[in-house]
């Protein structure tokens, strides 16, 4: 199991042992002390081969692995070194260890790649079908913590932020416990064998401003949106493309901003190649929990939001 330490890895392991497998978990150093309940925890770096043999699988024989891990940012260099060769590497690695079936936690925005990690994911991807080996290339669609950066401000009496009139965009969130038990039923279900298999969450897809509604009406308050216009974006992205010439550190920066730009304008739902449109109705949908259930989980404290490296808001 890689990943084992994210949200959605954590969820994965915890579904992978209700059903009964050993599971091994393969750690960067600095995570060393992190106990995971029902799994072995060991240390290793990815993007060395022959430590990842050596302290990952060391020598012995599985069945399968799972991998919920991916760059931290998405910019060009974290994306090559992770979601591409890392994964090469551990691939590399499982087929010597005997491994039949690998199951990638990957990304619907593959469908459109006009970003680095997008590329990245996607030459993996293909690499992975080429190998022989049984494989379930996972694409879910929004996360619920990647929606969740906004609950605080409201909150505390701000406006909800939306770009364009908010219906840019749609999705159908997934939690970290319905992925997981999907990631999981992988290794057991056959018809998620040597497929790629988009998954959505219950309910129909939502829109920001629907988003924004429903948090409100939680709250039991008026709604109240701040309307950001996707051209501050080009604005912001175009000044960074022409500072990066003379400071090339700037160049992570403008990746960010048309990463943020990305997921401000393309909907998170199954792409219909014959017309270019993203189609709800051909997303499929799973498990239980709605992104609103965990709203109000939010509210009540009863959970907390670990947004990461992409949060916008």
């Amino acid at each position: 199991m890689l990943g084992a330490t994210g949200t959605i890895g954590r969820a994965t392991v915890r579904a992978l042992v209700a059903r009964g497998h050993e599971v091994v978990c393969l750690v960067r150093p600095r995570h060393d002390a992190v106990k995971i309940a029902g799994a072995t925890v060991r240390t290793g770096d990815v993007t060395d081969p022959a430590c990842l043999a050596r302290d990952g699988f060391g020598g012995e024989r599985f069945d399968a692995v799972v991998s919920c891990m991916a760059s931290r940012t998405g910019v060009p260099r974290d994306a090559q070194a992770i979601d591409y060769q890392a994964h090469v590497n551990v691939l590399d690695a499982a087929r010597s260890a005997g491994v039949s079936h690998f199951v990638l936690l990957s990304a619907i925005c593959v469908q459109k790649p006009l970003l680095a990690f997008q590329r990245a994911k996607l030459a993996f991807e293909a690499h992975l079908m080429e190998q022989g080996l049984t494989y379930s290339i996972v694409r879910p669609t929004a996360f619920f913590k990647s929606l969740s950066g906004q609950v605080a401000r409201v909150k505390q009496g701000r406006p909800y932020m939306v770009f364009g009139d908010g219906r840019l965009t749609a999705c159908k969130p997934i939690s970290d416990g319905d992925l997981g038990d999907y990631l999981a039923g992988c290794l057991d279900d056959e018809r998620r064998w040597n497929r790629v298999l988009p998954i959505g969450g219950p309910g129909p897809a939502i829109t920001p401003i629907e988003q924004g509604e429903h948090l409100f009406a939680l709250l039991g308050r008026k709604p109240h949106f701040r309307h950001v216009p996707v051209a501050l974006l080009d604005v912001i992205i175009g000044g960074l493309d022409v500072a990066k010439r003379i400071v090339p550190s700037l160049a992570d920066k403008a990746e960010l901003a048309r990463i943020g730009r990305y997921y401000a304008t393309e909907s998170m739902l199954v792409l219909d190649p014959a017309t270019g449109r993203y189609d709800a109705d051909a997303t499929p949908s799973t498990g239980s929990e709605t992104l609103f259930d965990y709203y109000a989980r939010l509210i009540r404290g009863e959970a907390t939001a670990e947004r990461g490296d992409h949060a916008v808001f």
